[in-house]
């Protein structure tokens, strides 16, 4: 019966599965369809506004052209009507000349003959048909104005869409995620010498295969990649995987995306739990500030105020007024001097990496891990189920490793920011200079709880960093860990 069970429970799962599978692929089909559908009247409209571009270009050159043959036939046609005038005028000037030359041959008189003769003579010495040139200054030829654009025809009738680049090919095996840094590689499934750039989208996911349409975050982009990888780095892994896609781009158009890929993103990401930390700290997400004016003084304060001028005393609060109310009832987790907050994210397995940042006037704090069971006046590293290592920068300047109230004093320089390293199976707890990734010391022991994040301050802030994979640097000194670890066996002892 029981076999049956699992067997039908393990059917119902693929069941289950596949159906995702099979809406998140209608998802991405209707998706795609109305994406055709907008690109498509997209196009069809830049369509119309290239041709109406190139109709107004043909209709600027020929009126252009239409100036330029009016201008010309405007132009001969008043040296024609100039020169004409110039004849019609001589013409008339020569006739008149004429008849009077052959009147004159009437004459009958010597000395009246030879007084029109000269006249005659001057006439035509100065007469404007002898200086008139009989050649046009123009012709009729308008060939220098034809056109032929059978060219132009002919390199119109190509006009065709854009040559697109094909897709890349992102190749996973050359992908490298490590060190909160992704590098993307592709190629061309055919060599393409008029490709300018490339574009590569990105975007966070806490789902496995194929990109899903609904209920994802936008794809950010990069732009301009003049190579065939990219390294994005600097990055929060506050999500299980990424999905990347790239496209080519010549001059002119950015052709179809790969195929996408889904890279593994996975870090310890928490925060720190506001619900059991000691009332005089002030905690956000990823910061926590020591407040001298919470807990019981505050709350004296705030009873104070309430029942002034009232003989009736006030009812017990159960919380600090600048509390959220939501986690007032809980705040008693520790108390005393046991100044600790925990992080709200349960450590069972694996190998985590988180940073923290002290205050530069922080006078103590703490950082390590700790099982649920920690006390609530208890401090860490003052118990068998804690491990830490702690900063003083009061009265004087103590640098040391806790466990289990036993202290090893470290003789090296307190960083600016400390790496934090626990691998939960092997039984290893490390403290690194998160810049320098030097070894600060390491807990040996084996975890047989589930651990929380926990820390202390008092006079200070601490600033968190999650979402962070183990640094390359730090997997390689785990493998050739020695000395620290060797000169604090006493405190590295298994608890239950």
């Amino acid at each position: 019966m029981d076999s049956q069970k699992e067997a039908l429970q393990r059917i119902i799962s693929t069941l289950a599965n596949k159906n995702d599978e099979i809406q998140n692929f209608i998802d991405t089909l209707n998706h795609t369809l109305k994406g055709v559908q907008e690109n498509s009247s997209n196009i069809l409209s830049e369509l119309d506004e290239e041709f109406d571009s190139l109709y107004s270009v043909l209709d600027e050159m020929k009126e252009s052209m239409i100036n330029s043959i009016k201008q010309e036939q405007a132009r001969k046609s008043q040296e024609l009507q100039s020169q004409l005038s110039q004849c019609n005028n001589a013409l008339e000037n020569s006739e008149e000349l004429l008849e009077f030359a052959t009147r004159s041959l009437d004459i009958k008189e010597a000395e009246e003959f030879s007084k029109a003769a000269r006249q005659i003579k001057d006439r035509v010495t100065m007469a404007s048909a002898f200086r008139l040139s009989l050649k046009p200054k123009v012709s009729d030829n308008m060939t220098h104005l034809m056109v032929d654009f059978s060219q132009e025809r002919q390199m119109l009738q190509t006009l065709t869409f854009l040559p697109v680049p094909k897709a890349p090919e992102i190749d996973p095996v050359e992908c490298l995620v490590a060190d909160n840094s992704v590098t993307v590689a592709w190629r061309m499934a055919e060599e393409d010498n008029k490709i300018d750039h490339f574009i590569l989208e990105y975007r966070k996911t806490n789902f496995d295969g194929l990109p899903r349409v609904k209920d994802e975050r936008c794809w950010e982009i990069i732009d301009n990649i003049k190579g065939t990888e990219y390294t994005l780095s600097g990055l929060k892994f506050d999500s299980k995987y990424m999905n990347f896609r790239v496209r080519a781009c010549n001059k002119a158009v950015a052709g179809e995306c790969s195929d996408p890929v889904t890279l593994e993103t996975k870090a310890l990401n928490f925060s720190l739990d506001n619900s059991s930390s000691h009332l005089n700290l002030r905690v956000e997400d990823t910061y926590v500030e020591w407040d001298p004016t919470g807990g019981k003084s505050q709350e004296n304060k705030m009873k104070g105020k309430e029942n002034k001028g009232s003989g009736t005393p006030s009812p017990k609060r159960t919380s600090v007024g600048s509390r959220p109310p939501a986690v007032r009832g809980s705040r008693d987790r520790f108390t005393g001097e046991s100044y600790t907050v925990l992080g709200d994210t349960v450590i069972e397995s694996g190998q985590h990496y988180w940073e923290v940042k002290a205050q530069k006037d922080c006078k103590s704090y703490s950082v390590g891990v700790a099982y649920k069971t920690l006390g609530k006046f208890d401090q860490l590293g003052k118990t068998n189920t804690s491990w830490c290592i702690h900063v003083n920068n009061w009265l004087q300047n103590t640098f040391a490793a806790k466990h289990n109230n036993k202290v090893k004093a470290l003789d090296v320089t307190v960083p600016e920011r400390i790496g934090v390293f626990c691998d939960f199976d092997g039984g290893q707890l490390s403290f690194y200079d998160a810049h320098s990734k030097q070894l600060l010391y390491s807990f040996k022991t084996k975890f047989t709880q589930p651990l929380l994040p926990g820390f202390m301050v008092w006079c200070g802030g601490l600033s968190l960093s999650t979402g962070m994979q183990v640094p390359s640097a730090v997997r390689t000194l785990q493998k050739s860990e020695n000395g620290m670890t060797g000169s604090a066996s006493s405190l590295n002892i298994v608890t239950q």
